[in-house]
């Protein structure tokens, strides 16, 4: 077993994210903000959002199916299974506990994990899981499979831009094309309260914009710095961000990613990094004295910092942008959708190279870790999980909502959450064949999916799930 367990990490990745969205420049109009806001302010373009018939376990319920299907994965070869979530469906029943249908039916219950939650970070935890069974002694030979799936919504106001939805699904397991680089890895975890759900009677969050940024770049500062002591004294030479080909961060909005490959770059002046250049330095040098506090706070470093950064971002960080600007906030999914991101854009060119990755949920948790790419073997090659991610054609198959029309269905979910007794729309008709949907809440809380397997107007076979079983009607 030992001599198997090389290159682990991530097989086989399949997203998915709803097929309804609304694009950010109609929002910005319609909420009466200023021409740009959202678009530039934010940089973002389009956001997602689940209607009723959707939520967080139908979108795993559909990625789990589909990454089996398309890469040819015996249900009964997954032998863990974990799940990071921020959405909460239930208080004591886990998002994994629903996916066990998809296991059972082929005679496999021996799966070991449950779900991990803390904001955004849940699905870095569920993956750093399943990559450690698989290189303990635990690790009975058999796949890890980790998914993340979240549903962002905001009350209106000044945060509900910053929403999405999604899920993705990875395979894990060893002599990976996206291996992990185990080893390299800084971590930091603090007590603060930036970004919160203390109220259960409500899906929206308590959010302090301000101090969630700072606590973001205070928790990049740290981890980076873990992060390349940790690569110095295994390597034996210094690291900066040139020795990451591209980087993937937690996006919740791509503003925030701007400033914070930036922020990069001012860490590796301020550890004399070799690699930063005379003119970088001149520019930095009159914000060398601030403090980590004050530096945060510093429009003039923020300008300069971006300025000095952009043709490295441009190379480093934009193939990362495309699903994060289009999608919006995934919560748990968002930095492995700019991850699939970049498979998808670059995976041509991708052989030996290094993705870093900062994975931040708030409260906090967050974690700076590596991987390093090869071509692999088909099914489990770069070039087959790009053309199973199936991005483009996925974003161009979306239907878009006016943001009246987004709004009414923001107003339905409010009503519909945490309620009971209803049965959802019989109108499927925007849902792709292969998606999975909530067909009902009963008197006691259950709840009841089922599958579109054909044209509605040709009378659909649905495979509904209950109790966990499935059943054709």
């Amino acid at each position: 077993m030992e001599s198997q367990r090389q290159n682990v990490g991530i097989l086989a990745m399949d997203i998915y994210f709803p097929p309804t969205c609304v694009q950010q420049e109609a929002l910005e109009a319609f909420d009466g903000a200023s021409k740009g806001k959202y678009t530039i302010g934010l940089g973002q373009d389009c956001m997602a959002f689940c209607t009723e018939l959707e939520d967080v376990i139908s979108m795993s319920l559909t990625v789990v199916t589909s990454l089996l299907q398309k890469y040819g994965v015996d249900p009964k070869q997954i032998g863990r299974l974990e799940v990071g979530s921020e959405t909460v469906i239930d208080k004591s029943k886990s998002i994994k506990t629903w996916l066990m249908h998809i296991f059972e039916e082929y005679g496999n219950s021996d799966i070991e994990g449950v779900d991990s939650t803390n904001a955004c970070y849940g699905g870095t935890a569920a993956l750093f899981n399943c990559v450690n069974w698989v290189e303990s002694s635990s690790w009975d030979g058999r796949y890890g499979l980790v998914v993340c799936t979240d549903s962002a919504v905001y009350a209106e106001g000044p945060a509900r831009p910053t929403g999405g939805a999604a899920a993705i699904a990875m395979l894990i397991g060893p002599n990976a094309p996206l291996a992990f680089e185990s080893k390299l890895r800084g971590t930091h975890m603090s007590h603060v309260y930036d970004f919160y759900k203390p109220n259960l009677a409500s899906e929206y969050p308590v959010v302090d914009g301000k101090l969630s940024q700072t606590c973001y770049l205070m928790a990049l500062d740290s981890c980076y710095k873990r992060f390349c002591a940790k690569y110095e004294k295994l390597e034996g030479k210094q690291f900066s961000i040139l020795d990451a080909d591209y980087v993937a961060f937690h996006s919740p909005y791509n503003k925030l990613v701007q400033k914070s490959f930036a922020r990069l770059l001012f860490n590796d002046f301020l550890r004399d990094a070799s690699s930063v250049e005379e003119n970088a330095k001149e520019k930095f040098a009159p914000f060398a004295s601030l403090s980590s506090d004050e530096s945060y706070q510093n429009r003039d470093l923020e300008k300069v910092s971006q300025q000095l950064a952009k043709q490295l971002y441009d190379i480093k960080i934009q193939p990362s942008t495309l699903l994060p600007k289009q999608v919006g906030n995934m919560y748990t999914a968002s930095i492995y959708a700019a991850f699939a991101s970049i498979i998808y854009n670059k995976h041509k060119s991708l052989d030996g190279q290094r993705i870093l990755m900062f994975s931040y949920g708030s409260g906090l948790a967050s974690s700076l870790f590596s991987l390093k790419l090869h071509m692999g073997e088909h099914p489990f090659s770069l070039s087959n999980i790009a053309d199973v991610l199936n991005i483009s054609e996925k974003l161009e198959s979306r239907h878009v909502f006016s943001p009246e029309k987004f709004v009414e269905n923001m107003v339905l979910m409010e009503h519909r959450y945490g309620a009971k007794g209803f049965v959802t729309s019989k109108d499927r008709s925007l849902l792709s064949n292969g998606t999975f949907y909530l067909t009902e809440v009963d008197s006691m809380y259950r709840r009841f999916y089922a599958k579109k397997s054909g044209s509605e107007d040709a009378g659909e076979t649905d495979v509904s799930c209950e109790n966990g079983k499935l059943n054709a009607h």
